[in-house]
């Protein structure tokens, strides 16, 4: 992820916005650990591995190099 976010700020990206089924708390974590945070919610928006409804976390990480 480090260096996604480093080659994103390279090539001029000040916005990086990842959508994560709400149940996945280890990916939210590793996220909120890299710089992302919680704007939204889309609620049933995708299905689970047993075919359930679920909602999605909008996190997003703006760059503190691009301004």
């Amino acid at each position: 992820m480090q260096k996604l976010i480093e080659l994103s700020e390279q090539h001029g990206f000040w916005t990086l916005y990842s959508s994560i089924i709400a149940s996945n708390q280890p990916s939210i974590y590793f996220h909120t650990k890299c710089g992302f945070r919680t704007i939204g919610i889309r609620e049933k928006i995708a299905k689970d591995a047993d075919g359930i409804w679920t909602d999605t976390i909008i996190m997003e990480r703006r760059s503190k190099v691009i301004l």
